[in-house]
């Protein structure tokens, strides 16, 4: 994998931490996700780039 690749996968993740952790817990809830849930979502999201 290139390096941009590589960048672009972990700007998703991080972008996808960030606004995760902006919801508060009831919407989290709402979405069906919990807050241990947030980084294996994150990781998921940025290997399909």
């Amino acid at each position: 994998m290139g390096i941009r690749k590589t960048l672009k996968r972990w700007s998703a993740y991080q972008q996808t931490v960030r606004e995760l952790n902006a919801l508060g817990n009831r919407e989290l809830n709402d979405l069906g996700i919990s807050r241990g849930d947030i980084d294996r979502i994150a990781r998921d999201h940025a290997s399909r780039l």
